[in-house]
């Protein structure tokens, strides 16, 4: 919890103070020309898809860097757009990778907020079955969270958590100051962080469970609704957990758009639901402007009242926007651990520093950066951020882009990745990256699937090739990645290396040369396992740069040669590769 004097340190912070020297930022076009989007999702069957949601009501594909014509899903017959309504939201369950199951969130015709489950099928298809939509059916049996007569204040955001469970933001209904106090009733959904168990079979009457955990079932601090996770959020438009990487807290971290004097970020460790973040009463740490704290009618569900990380005054911006604690790989690692935030009025898009106490797992305020101008400046309102299987993060842009957040410190991808295999040898081979600042290494990556690394990460040299040895029978998605030192650039193409169960040959014997003078005959004895031989020769000890002659079954050759001295040595050869060689012969052509 911070201090109001600490707040404005924050403002100052954020409003003047550049990030680092040696540590900048710059920003990368991965698709323009969109309308409205407001949401960018990772395809959790594909490193290289994602789905872009627009605020009119179309789901689009950008498939390997290219948007597709024909959308996933349409929903502009479904939704009222225009404003702070429409297409707000979208995510993937945790086992949509086999299930095909997706969520979106959206405003019916009637302005009220739905929240439906869809599916594709099969789970990798680019498209969702339209005829597989089943709305949520909330308290009363009603298939939305009834909203005012306001449109503003939808929310719209949805995230699964490291727990499994959908977490859904819903805002206190609009107009000002929250007229009906929805943000306190505990009997209503609105002005709160929803939790529910979307885990169920089709055929659930109302889609989802109640996670035995909520925070409310026993009636204590307060009696409320048992989808409720939290009270006293206004308008959570984007939140995201700190949930990926080396040193992931878990932390639900909300960003939660002000009214007239403040817009907050609020930080929960996880699992600790069932705060009340203060609206109506609170406006980030001050008491909201124009509210009688001794109003009967504006008294808090229950106390106490949780205090954001970090607020700041609406001279600087007027809706924030939440993004992630970033723990990816291809920024500096100034960047690690620091929480990425934006503000869609001003375009202003910064980085928050903060420490957990390991004992109470509570986050105070370290520092802020503003790193506007090393993104481009003027960003056309970043409305949400996205992040990759990688862990690396996007900007949504309400003018129409998607933008990656980069380093000029990393490397390219590296490109025209090969592999060939001998045996149970695999040799890879690539061409240096294009562009970007120049590799130190590289780094390898082995999965059992398209885009995994589970199997095996590695570091190699500065050299663009690599032979691995003594690899066990399997399938393996291999690509291989840029560094330059800390920073880890993107990947390569992606090959499939087939590694089967089939022996090498066994090495031919007794070479030796018959006869003299420029006709050279060549014999040795046949070698278990060969289907055909190699001979090899070269102008030392060891090498193959001569000749190197395939003889098919034979187990003798003759062959005129040039005079000079030549070392010889024969392989046998199969399906699976090359024998160890024979005795070596130095052969003398007159």
């Amino acid at each position: 919890m911070r201090v109001v004097s600490m707040v404005g340190k924050v403002c100052v912070l954020l409003a003047v103070i550049a990030a680092p020297a040696g540590a900048q930022l710059r920003s990368q076009i991965v698709a323009e020309g969109l309308t409205a989007p407001v949401a960018f999702i990772p395809d959790p069957t594909s490193h290289t898809r994602f789905f872009i949601v627009e605020q009119g009501g179309l789901i689009r594909v950008l498939d390997a860097g290219v948007v597709l014509p024909t959308p996933f899903l349409d929903l502009r017959a479904s939704i009222l757009p225009g404003g702070e309504q429409g297409l707000l939201g979208m995510a993937f369950a945790p086992d949509a990778a086999t299930s095909g199951r997706l969520f979106v969130n959206f405003t019916s015709p009637s302005g009220n907020i739905v929240v439906a489950r869809f599916r594709r099928a099969p789970a990798h298809a680019l498209t969702a079955d339209p005829t597989s939509r089943f709305d949520l059916i909330w308290p009363g049996g009603v298939p939305y969270i009834p909203h005012p007569v306001n449109t503003n204040h939808n929310g719209g955001h949805l995230a699964f958590g490291p727990d499994g469970y959908l977490y859904i933001g819903t805002g206190d209904g609009g107009s000002g100051n929250d007229p009906a106090h929805n943000a306190q009733d505990p009997q209503s959904l609105l002005g709160k962080m929803l939790r529910i168990d979307v885990n169920v079979p089709d055929t659930h009457s109302t889609g989802y469970r109640i996670p035995p955990d909520n925070p409310f079932l026993d009636g204590q601090p307060v009696a409320a609704l048992g989808e409720i996770w939290d009270f006293g959020l206004r308008n959570p438009w984007r939140y995201n957990f700190d949930d990926f990487g080396s040193g992931a807290t878990g932390a639900l971290l909300i960003g939660d758009v002000g009214q007239g004097a403040r817009e907050e970020i609020d930080y929960e460790p996880a699992g600790s639901g069932g705060r009340n973040y203060g609206w109506v009463l609170r406006e980030g740490t001050i008491a909201t402007p124009g509210i009688d704290p001794n109003d009967p009618a504006r008294q808090p569900a229950y106390l106490p009242l949780t205090n954001p990380l970090f607020d700041y005054v609406r001279t600087i911006g007027r809706t924030v926007t939440g993004g992630f604690v970033y723990r990816g790989s291809q920024l500096p690692a100034a960047y690690r651990g620091r929480y990425f935030v934006a503000d869609s009025s001003t375009s202003i898009v910064g980085t928050i520093g903060f420490s957990v106490n390991p004992s109470t797992r509570e986050a105070a305020f370290v520092d802020a950066f503003d790193h506007t101008g090393e993104l481009g400046g003027s960003l056309g309102g970043p409305v949400s951020f996205g992040r990759d299987h990688d862990g690396e993060l996007y900007l949504v842009s309400l003018a129409g882009r998607i933008l990656k957040i980069v380093s000029p410190e990393a490397p390219g991808p590296p490109t025209a990745l090969v592999a060939t295999v001998s045996g149970r040898t695999v040799s890879l081979q690539w061409t240096p990256p294009a562009a970007g600042a120049a590799p130190t290494g590289y780094r390898l990556e082995a999965g059992a699937s398209a885009g995994a690394a589970n199997i095996g990460t590695f570091s190699s040299g500065t050299t663009p090739s690599i032979g691995v040895a003594n690899v066990p029978d399997g399938t393996y998605f291999v690509r291989v990645r840029a560094l330059r030192n800390d920073v880890v650039g993107p990947p390569s193409n992606e090959v499939q290396v087939i590694v089967a169960a089939c022996p090498l040959p066994a090495a031919p014997g007794g070479l030796q040369r018959v006869g003299s003078g420029n006709t050279v005959v060549l014999t040795w004895t046949a070698a278990a396992g060969a289907t055909s031989y190699v001979v090899e020769a070269g102008s030392s000890q060891g090498a193959a740069n001569l000749a190197s002659i395939n003889t098919g079954g034979a187990i003798s050759l003759t062959t005129g040669a040039p005079n000079g001295v030549y070392y010889v040595r024969v392989r046998g050869l199969n399906g699976c590769g090359l024998s160890p060689p024979t005795n070596e012969l130095v052969v003398m052509v007159p």
